[in-house]
């Protein structure tokens, strides 16, 4: 079984290459994000030709988020308990939806990105994160054997090593001590980044802007991340980032992540 994650910025704009990655990496379940569309606006047509099912969630020309399956697609849930609000007043923004697929509790999430160190965006984003970690303790306290995949855009690089330069990204967001902090907090919690083990070296990106030439000088963010359960986490065999999809005309910024499992008599992916 093979589980991917994909920050997609515009399903309507990129949904032939979205569908081309299904298909070239036997993706079984896909996690979307910054889909930039309501949820009768989603080109659904073509996913259920190739053969998978769609639960999305999109609530204007922002954010948004989906699970895409073709090992079934059961018990959706908009947002997680807890998840807080952005506004006046505040309301939840359209960045979590979850499924269970193919016995996986699959979310797909797109972690506010802060702006600024003082922006009031920020604390929004870490009260997000310490809402999730309490709601991924609760799920783990219910249920130890629970298989849970968080994926999506984290919106924060957790270590140097995530980011092309450190002295850049001093005193700007996703590379911030108190962001870090929250990232591992959900670590912490029991939810393992299983993707690093099999990708690890310098260099190593999810993101590259649009701007100053960043993907082709390197200049890049690892912000991408599947985090797995522990029963999940048991079953990973492999994960790769596939940086190619980043490239040539109308790709997104971001790379997929791609995460293989094994056994437990589930489909596998040939």
């Amino acid at each position: 079984m093979r589980l991917a994650t994909f920050n997609c910025n515009s399903i309507r704009t990129r949904v032939d290459r979205v569908i081309a990655l299904l298909e070239r990496h036997e993706i079984d379940v896909l996690a979307l994000q910054e889909t930039k569309c309501k949820d009768e606006q989603f080109p659904l047509l073509p996913f259920e030709l190739a053969g998978y099912e769609v639960a999305h969630h999109g609530l204007s020309q922002w954010n948004g988020v989906a699970v895409v399956s073709r090992v079934g697609l059961e018990e959706v849930e908009i947002g997680f308990p807890g998840q807080p609000g952005w506004g006046e007043p505040a309301a939840a923004e359209a960045r979590a939806i979850g499924a269970t697929c193919g016995g996986v509790r699959a979310w797909s999430l797109y972690i506010p990105n802060g702006r600024s160190l003082e922006d009031p965006h920020l604390v929004y984003k870490l009260d997000w994160l310490a809402a999730l970690r309490a709601a991924g303790e609760g799920w783990l306290a219910a249920d130890p054997q629970a298989q849970i995949a968080l994926m999506g855009d984290w919106n924060i690089a957790p270590r140097d090593e995530d980011v092309w330069s450190v002295e850049y990204y001093q005193g700007r967001t996703h590379t911030s001590p108190r962001e870090r902090a929250a990232f591992d907090a959900v670590v912490d919690a029991g939810f393992a980044d299983v993707v690093r083990p099999h990708t690890e070296g310098p260099g190593v990106y999810t993101y590259w802007d649009y701007t100053q030439l960043a993907f082709p000088k390197r200049r890049g963010m690892r912000i991408d991340f599947a985090l797995a359960s522990p029963a999940l986490a048991e079953r990973v065999e492999g994960a790769f980032i596939d940086r190619e999809e980043r490239k040539g005309k109308g790709a997104s910024d971001h790379a997929p992540v791609v995460v293989q499992l094994t056994g437990d008599g589930v489909i596998e992916a040939s």
